[in-house]
């Protein structure tokens, strides 16, 4: 009689963290790319959807720079580019999605809906909230770490 071992469960570490953040994200990447945006714009069009009141672009630069640790000036290039797309409008000195921009950010939240369902789903919950306490203290150090490193 033949038995086959079950591989042991491999501990959460940087790497498999890193894996799971890059498969989850390209399946958003190609949902992205079929309406023209870039991760990066995504985020920071979203930024400016959800914020209550109109956000400088300086504003907007903080929000996402917080999220994706980018380079400002890339952040800034972004913003330019969502104005051209008119994904985002000049209102003064500040900075608000446009209907293009909002409705964009709901077709492309109503896309992925199914796949983040599929990609979460039957996940118990206490496994949901033991990652989300990890991944809450593993980003809260990494931005310490990352602090400290610019400082």
């Amino acid at each position: 009689m033949t038995t086959t071992a079950s591989a042991p469960t491999p501990a959460a570490d940087a790497r498999a963290l890193g894996l799971a953040h890059y498969a989850a994200r390209g399946a958003l990447e190609h949902v992205l790319a079929r309406h023209g945006i870039t991760f990066q714009q995504q985020i920071a069009l979203r930024a400016a959807v959800t914020a209550d009141v109109p956000q400088t672009p300086d504003d907007l630069v903080t929000q996402v720079r917080g999220s994706l640790k980018a380079d400002p000036a890339d952040i800034h290039a972004t913003l330019n580019e969502l104005l051209a797309k008119q994904l985002l409008a000049a209102d003064g000195t500040h900075l608000r999605s446009t209907d293009a921009g909002r409705g964009l950010l709901a077709a492309v939240g109503a896309e992925t809906a199914p796949v983040s369902d599929r990609i979460w789903g039957g996940i118990p919950a206490e496994d949901l909230s033991a990652a989300g306490r990890v991944l809450a203290l593993v980003r809260e150090r990494a931005n310490a770490e990352l602090a400290a490193l610019t400082a």
